[in-house]
């Protein structure tokens, strides 16, 4: 045996062998007490730093990125001299020499060894589980498996309705996948929620168009080269593209058996998680103490402290176990469960259903004491029994209220935060990370935090899923008081719901909800038919989320849309005919005349955008006056529209001794791609021939300027009231990729803006640089975003502008309704 490095006036080596959310957090908490004990290395099978396994669900469903759900980044480890191998799993542990070898021959001596070797997905065995096409749910690869395989459209099969199993279902649904859910028990997710409650989800989730089989059982994997289906014992047949397995998960014991370890249905630890050799300790779900193993985060940050206290020198911190919590990571279902709940003798259900709301409750009581608790639909007060059923605590005084919650009374309704103030030091906040309130509080007083971003950047409370920012605002208000000042938040969308903006456009998608009353209905709109300034907004969004699907609603736009002419100030309307880049001829020019003359109209103008503008037409008039000049082959210029106004154009090579480009040709061919589109506010656009930029391109919202090589392409440019120059996007050669990537920054304006946001304010929001990564350093996603704008467009130019503007609806819908807006 090697002599240990200790006696020789040395830092101790550690090495971890396990690059997740065990093995990393035990390295926390250990550089926390004794940052200079030990010569640290970590290996880790995947080639990643360390992340959020427990994330990997809003990364499938797109609700956030890899990079969103690093814990850890490779920079980290270097400020804390840690030497961190990737991609490189440890085969071997040599306990008498006490090294460890790789896959890649690496060899490393060890002082201490950490095992953090985590679960390997359970792959039942039945025929073609190994087809291609068969894939867990653990890991980033995974993922990406799932989503290469959603990209592709097709039908997913998912075994298992537990936790996992309905957030893969989830995951892949949102992606536009056909998804079925096959579970061998009666209810879903059965060993967290009670039968009232899994029969509430299964019905939310085939609300959500996710097909359920319960008591169903896979007899085989279909398919030959690669997956095709399922076969059910009972003889149905599912078709299939991808089949998830989310079965469960078993802990890796493979290299603890190898070395010789005491190993059960884990690697056997004591409570101070050593295993049955003294230099080698064990975390995480690789563990088996006390005969139970864990899946669940709380208790793997539980073993984490205790580690990283006996390896800093500590002697009586002991793990004795833990009591688990679950919460559902699907979007808009709310889902908590925790202890036993499976009642019985002596046991008292303490239940509370409102149908309506969605909502139920179920407390059961043992010895006035909280045995176990399942919520759905309200889970707020969920902290709060945990928290309690941990404690063993005596409900006899609240027993009474105790479904209504922690703020139930008057002390609750007059002090919000009354929950949180009541909780004690040691309640958990962040089951994610493990926070509990105490260290909230510690850190906020101990190192001056002010805001929501200090505490997750200080703690990682919050930093994860989110669920806990509320109590985590709260704990902050009490430590603070008045020196809080609240955070700085987007504001609500209009005084009918608290909901911003960009929450209501990701409810729309991932719920696929696809009209106004559903998205009211579903996100408890307080006012029953919206305002007028939600009802467009949530029309604009429908209409850009569901092309081809969502038919608009004339009752939410805008009444110059609706009268497709911009009122004026005497109550007459004013017309302006389209004219593509700015070109007109001497037919368009006699039609004009001839509607001038037949209707009186008073002023004809040239405008600023290149067009002749028609003011004092009389409101019974438009109908006739738009079937004129449709019959000359003019249609609605849209200058009353929340679309494409105008394109500016200069007369460019043809005509300029300047002109490096022909720069009419151009507009005219932007005109006609962009035009009848809907997005979120105006948009002007514009081409000049030459740097000269007789077109003004360079304060539009977007500006092509032509140069001897090519064509640089600007954006954010606004001229009206606050004046803002474009900024410089790139610059490309063909009018090809002019046109390829106007179409996807319209698109990427009209998918990530809010209603009312015209490009220069967006662009300033989210940057410049954003804008680049996602249309100039990725390819792939420019030409995706390309091909939805180019979808969308294929229905936007028919209806409904281009047909009411040509007379093809009945007259009486020029008729406005009641003014909206």
């Amino acid at each position: 045996m090697q002599e240990n490095h200790a006696s020789q006036g040395l830092r101790e080596r550690l090495v971890v062998v396990g690059n997740g959310m065990a093995g990393i957090r035990t390295l926390e908490d250990l550089l926390a007490k004794a940052p200079s004990r030990f010569e640290i290395t970590v290996f880790g099978a995947e080639p990643h730093p360390n992340y959020n396994r427990i994330m990997l669900s809003p990364v499938l469903a797109g609700e956030k990125t890899f990079e969103q759900i690093v814990l850890n980044d490779r920079a980290w480890y270097e400020a804390n001299g840690i030497t961190l191998l990737t991609g490189d799993k440890v085969e071997t542990i040599d306990r008498a020499k006490r090294t460890v070898t790789a896959m890649s021959g690496r060899t490393v001596g060890y002082d201490k060894l950490l095992l953090a070797t985590g679960s390997t997905p359970f792959i039942i065995p039945v025929p073609g589980a190994d087809l291609p096409g068969v894939v867990g749910f653990r890991d980033l690869a995974d993922v990406e498996m799932m989503l290469e395989a959603a990209g592709k459209g097709g039908r997913a099969v998912v075994i298992g309705g537990g936790l996992l199993g309905l957030e893969a279902a989830n995951g892949l649904k949102v992606k536009g996948m056909e998804v079925t859910v096959v579970h061998l028990m009666p209810t879903l997710m059965e060993r967290q929620l009670d039968r009232s409650a899994g029969a509430l989800l299964q019905h939310e989730l085939e609300r959500r168009g996710i097909t359920v089989l319960t008591g169903a059982d896979t007899a085989e994997i279909l398919g030959n080269s690669c997956v095709t289906g399922v076969r059910l014992k009972d003889g149905q047949e599912l078709p299939a593209d991808l089949v998830v397995m989310a079965v469960g998960i078993r802990p890796n014991t493979e290299l603890g058996k190898a070395a010789g370890l005491a190993c059960g249905r884990g690697v056997q630890v004591d409570d101070a998680m050593t295993t049955s050799d003294p230099a080698i300790l064990a975390v995480g779900e690789c563990v088996e103490h006390r005969g139970l193993t864990y899946g669940l985060v709380a208790p793997l940050f539980e073993m984490a402290k205790v580690a990283a206290d006996r390896l800093a020198g500590g002697v009586d911190s002991a793990y004795t176990g833990s009591v688990t919590s679950t919460k559902l990571k699907v979007t808009g279902v709310d889902v908590f469960s925790a202890g036993d709940f499976s009642g019985g003798k002596d046991c008292e259900d303490i239940v509370f259903r409102d149908a309506a709301r969605g909502v139920y409750k179920r407390i059961v009581v043992k010895d006035s004491r909280i045995l176990g608790a399942v919520l759905y639909g309200d889970t707020k007060d969920g902290a709060w029994y945990f928290q309690m059923l941990k404690d063993g605590e005596d409900v006899t005084a609240v027993r009474d209220t105790l479904i209504f919650g922690q703020g139930f009374g008057a002390d609750g309704a007059a002090n919000p935060n009354a929950a949180v103030a009541a909780l004690p030091d040691t309640a958990e906040i962040c089951g994610c990370n493990g926070v509990c309130k105490g260290t909230i509080v510690k850190a906020i007083t101990e190192k001056g935090l002010s805001s929501l971003d200090e505490v997750r950047a200080h703690t990682k409370a919050s930093a994860s899923c989110g669920s806990c920012t509320g109590q985590v605002e709260q704990i902050l208000a009490l430590t603070l008081g008045d020196g809080y000042a609240g955070e700085s938040k987007a504001k609500p969308l209009c005084k009918c719901t608290d909901r911003t903006h960009d929450e209501v456009r990701r409810a729309i998608a991932t719920l696929e909800l696809k009209s106004i009353p559903d998205v009211m209905q579903r996100l408890e709109w307080r006012t029953p038919d919206g305002c007028h300034h939600c009802r467009p907004a949530l029309n604009y969004y429908l209409l850009c989320q569901w092309p081809g699907d969502y038919k608009d609603d004339g009752r939410s736009r805008f009444v110059n849309e609706r009268m497709h002419a911009n009122i004026q100030k005497d109550g007459t309307y004013s017309v302006v005919p389209r004219m593509w880049g700015g070109l007109t001829t001497a037919q368009e020019l006699r039609a004009i005349a001839d509607v001038v003359d037949k209707f009186a109209i008073p002023t004809v103008k040239v405008t600023g955008g290149q067009r002749i503008d028609l003011f004092g037409v009389k409101k019974e008039d438009l109908p006739a006056v738009w079937a004129d000049l449709n019959a000359a082959g003019m249609v609605s210029g849209h200058a009353y529209a929340k679309g494409l106004r105008t394109v500016k154009t200069c007369v460019g090579s043809e005509w300029c001794r300047f002109g490096t480009q022909d720069s009419t040709g151009l507009g005219v061919q932007l005109e006609r791609l962009t035009w009848g589109t809907w997005t979120p506010h105006k948009v002007k656009l514009a081409v000049s021939g030459c740097p000269r930029n007789c077109a003004e391109a360079t304060i539009k919202d977007l500006g092509v300027v032509c140069v001897d090589s090519g064509y640089e392409l600007h954006v954010g440019g606004n001229g009206g009231m606050h004046v803002r120059a474009c900024d410089l996007l790139c610059k490309v050669e063909t009018e090809a990729e002019v046109m390829e990537y106007t179409g996807a920054y319209m698109q990427l304006y009209r998918e990530e803006a809010r209603y009312l946001e015209r490009t220069a304010p967006w662009l300033e929001r989210v940057g410049l640089d954003y804008v680049k990564t996602r249309l100039v350093d990725d390819p792939e996603g420019r030409k995706a975003l390309n091909a939805r704008f180019l979808f969308s467009q294929s229905f936007s130019q028919d209806d409904p502008w281009a047909e009411r503007a040509s007379g093809a609806v009945d007259r009486h819908e020029f008729t406005p309704l009641a003014q909206v807006g």
